[in-house]
């Protein structure tokens, strides 16, 4: 499962597993494809030093990457108690009434929240790159779009890719101009923030607007036919995020999430705003059902909505109210319907792309 891209990364196949778990990062690169760690939840820049410590000496010299949050605009001097005194009081009832109605308790007296998106913060992902940047990692990408130009060029001074996300090829050639090196075109269906055309006409489009930039193909691709197609449409690798949600290596903290996750059909997400205030596809719940409701209040913008809700989620999580219990996920969760390792995982990958390999062979006469 080779292409130039990955020949260049020094990777066996070209499969690119983004997770915000170091143990699965480091497994995806042992397995051959490249483990891309999320840095957005690294409030403290002293976590992720910690974490990539981990990772450097986990992945048996293979090599793997890092994804970061950075704005497209640049918001200077702006603190996050500043940003949180924007949230409207009648927000923050919303959220109490919500989590009162489902008897969600509260944390324990002097237990921070431990789900706080700060990493849309240009400062913190700033932090976060110093750190990155004395780690060996291949890989930079960005999930807000093309980062500044000052970083594009730092990382290209240290011998790093820089890739964006991007959901159409508009966006897509944006990127190229920028200076980026790779582009991920990453379709409807994938979990997280996501636009609005579908992996089999995104990703044609993408390649086409940005040739002979690399790109790779992300949004419901869970199998190895799947990740056959894509490169059939001409992409150099495949971006897979969500699949990784229930392998033994993930730490989910939360058996009854990895449960809802096996449960749950292609049909069971939903792309919606509650989360960071970005379309975002994840599992529906009540609590995203009560955000889609006229009666209750529109969503906030990204980062407001974020932080009004952090602590929520945290609530939620902790005390496992099933109801409410969700996560950003893609509509490949149909597919991931019992735990297993990344190993196995990436053993399925390479059978089903194999077969597929010889299946149209067959068709086109050459086996």
């Amino acid at each position: 499962m080779e292409t130039e891209l990955s020949k260049r990364l020094g990777i066996e196949h070209a499969i690119f597993g983004f997770t915000p778990f170091p143990a699965v990062a480091a497994a995806i690169s042992r397995a051959g494809g490249l483990g891309v760690l999320g840095a957005v939840r690294y409030g403290d820049a002293r976590e992720l030093v910690r974490d990539l410590d981990w990772l450097q000496a986990h992945v048996d010299d293979k090599p793997y990457g890092l994804d970061v949050v950075m704005p497209a605009k640049k918001v200077a001097g702006v603190t996050e108690a500043e940003v949180e005194a924007m949230i409207p009081a009648g927000h923050r009832q919303f959220v109490n009434e919500t989590l009162a109605k489902h008897g969600v308790p509260e944390l324990a007296e002097g237990e921070a929240s431990g789900w706080r998106i700060t990493g849309w913060m240009e400062q913190v992902a700033r932090d976060q790159l110093d750190v990155a940047f004395g780690y060996p990692i291949k890989l930079l990408a960005n999930a807000l779009g093309s980062p500044p130009d000052d970083v594009i060029q730092r990382a290209h001074e240290h011998g790093v890719l820089v890739a964006a996300l991007a959901g159409s090829a508009r966006h897509a050639k944006h990127h190229q101009d920028a200076g980026i090196d790779v582009v991920v075109a990453q379709g409807y269906e994938a979990g997280g923030h996501t636009g609005e055309i579908a992996s089999m006409v995104l990703t044609p489009e993408v390649v086409r607007a940005v040739d002979p930039l690399p790109v790779l193909a992300a949004g419901g691709i869970g199998t190895g036919e799947q990740i056959a197609a894509g490169l059939a449409l001409g992409a150099q690798g495949v971006w897979l995020g969500s699949l990784w949600l229930t392998t033994e290596e993930a730490d989910l903290h939360s058996r009854a999430l990895t449960r809802k996750l096996i449960a749950a059909g292609s049909g069971d997400t939903v792309r919606s705003r509650a989360l960071t205030g970005k379309p975002a596809r994840q599992l529906r719940t009540e609590w995203t059902d009560a955000w889609e409701d006229p009666a209750g209040p529109d969503p906030l913008p990204m980062p407001l909505q974020g932080l009004l809700v952090a602590e929520a989620v945290s609530r939620i999580q902790k005390h496992e109210v099933d109801a409410l219990l969700g996560t950003p996920v893609g509509q490949i969760v149909g597919q991931m319907n019992s735990e297993r390792s990344v190993q196995a995982v990436f053993d399925d990958l390479t059978r089903g792309f194999e077969r597929a390999i010889d299946r149209i062979n067959r068709i086109a006469g050459r086996a």
